[in-house]
């Protein structure tokens, strides 16, 4: 038998708690979803608009479908970019108000492509520890060397950057909106941070492109700094239901990626249905901010009510992180962060991710058994997604749920979690 040593792995992984299965989900209208003939609301998809299953999406990809068929059948630098990646790009560049954009064949491939393209062995990277694997990735195969901080202590940031006057190129990578935690991270100290050191920044919105924002153009947009951040890097496959990653910027810096990211060049291009799905979902996040403004008000209802006795409370003293208008947030005025609890049962709560840290593998695999038996999906995140000791649920929360679907999550969760 090949790999005799897989057996007793896979054992210890279980017996940690720690062994993944896989299983067939259905996904159904209305934010829920199909597991083995049950009816669950879906609590676990990063769906943030509810746009994934939208009849203006799937319409567009009936008629790329008829026009095109199903793949690519290339890269995209031979054969594979069709009117309909083109047309997308020209979207995401309009969208995001950069002079170009260019496609990758998921968020992953777009992290890990555009940080090897950017730095290398004469160079240094700064990492969030945080980040996703993606980003991670990325900074470990470009071969620059790597120094760590956490967004939550800058001053490590400062230290490391003050040390690297001697490096060719010096490159600040981090998450806009922490899939973890939920958290966002302080982009305007850490872009005065790079302006005083030299240094260049670049941001994953993943979580923040459809969400923050007055336009819906992530947190870069919401904290004013979209002219001091080097390269935004998005996704295609959250908030805009597709499939895909991409990158906005200066026409010099999409022609140096499409020359030199290697998961660009040698990956086969997306399909053209999901091109044109993506273009339509960026037209309706750019003309239906409804949309997002719903999307709010779920997560300031489930906040709003997880907080009922619990002693936690939101702190009036930071900057807002709500995503209306500026001016709206001007004036609700509260941040939607709460405070250090010695409890800790739950992390930073900023926007449609909220995490509540359990500890253990085996406890967060056991309360999300729990939810479903009483009809709710909620995603069990254990190591290595997160340090050993932080095993969590992490609920997601879309447009697409209703107020009694909310309603009925909290009190699930008051049943299944001791909050405090």
């Amino acid at each position: 038998m090949p790999f005799p040593w897989m057996p007793h792995e896979l054992e210890t992984l279980a017996t940690a708690g720690l062994r993944r299965g896989r299983r067939v989900v259905r996904p159904l209208p209305g934010g829920a979803c199909e597991i083995g003939m049950r009816r669950l609301w879906n609590f676990a998809s990063n769906d943030y608009l509810g746009l994934a299953a939208d009849s203006r999406l799937v319409d567009s990809a009936k008629t790329a479908l008829s026009d095109a068929g199903v793949g690519s059948r290339a890269s995209a630098l031979v054969t594979g970019r069709t009117e309909w990646h083109a047309q997308l790009e020209q979207s995401l560049a309009r969208f995001e108000g950069q002079e170009a954009a260019m496609l990758f064949p998921t968020g992953y491939a777009a992290n890990v492509g555009t940080i090897a393209a950017l730095v290398e062995d004469d160079d240094v990277v700064f990492c969030d520890r945080l980040n996703h694997a993606s980003l991670i990735d990325g900074c470990r195969l470009s071969g620059a060397k790597l120094r760590v901080f956490r967004h939550t202590e800058l001053d490590t940031l400062e230290r490391e950057l003050s040390k690297a006057s001697g490096f060719r190129r010096r490159l600040i990578v981090t998450d806009a909106v922490f899939s973890m935690d939920g958290d966002v991270v302080p982009l305007c100290e850490l872009c005065d941070l790079a302006e005083r050191f030299d240094a260049e920044v670049l941001v994953d919105e993943a979580h923040g492109t459809g969400v923050f924002g007055e336009h819906g153009r992530g947190v870069c947009e919401h904290l004013a700094v979209e002219n001091r951040v080097s390269v935004r890097v998005g996704t295609l496959s959250k908030a805009i239901g597709t499939l895909g990653g991409f990158v906005a910027g200066p026409q010099t810096l999409i022609d140096w990626l499409w020359n030199k990211a290697r998961p660009q060049v040698f990956s086969t291009a997306l399909p053209p249905a999901i091109c044109a799905a993506a273009t339509a979902a960026i037209e309706i996040i750019q003309d239906e901010p409804e949309l997002r403004a719903k999307l709010w008000r779920n997560c300031e209802f489930v906040r709003r009510e997880l907080m009922k006795g619990s002693g936690v409370f939101f702190r009036s003293d930071e900057r807002p992180l709500s995503t209306g208008s500026q001016k709206d947030d001007q004036e609700r005025g509260a941040d939607l962060k709460k405070t250090p609890d010695p409890v800790a049962w739950c992390g930073n709560l900023v926007g449609p991710i909220i995490p509540i840290v359990m500890g253990d593998p085996e406890a967060a695999v056991a309360a999300q058994q729990r939810l479903e038996e009483r009809g709710f999906l909620v995603a069990a995140i254990r190591p290595p997604t997160v340090p050993q000791g932080t095993s969590r649920l992490r609920i997601s929360l879309s447009a697409a749920h209703d107020e009694a679907a909310l309603q009925n999550l909290v009190d699930a969760l008051r049943e299944v979690v001791p909050i405090p």
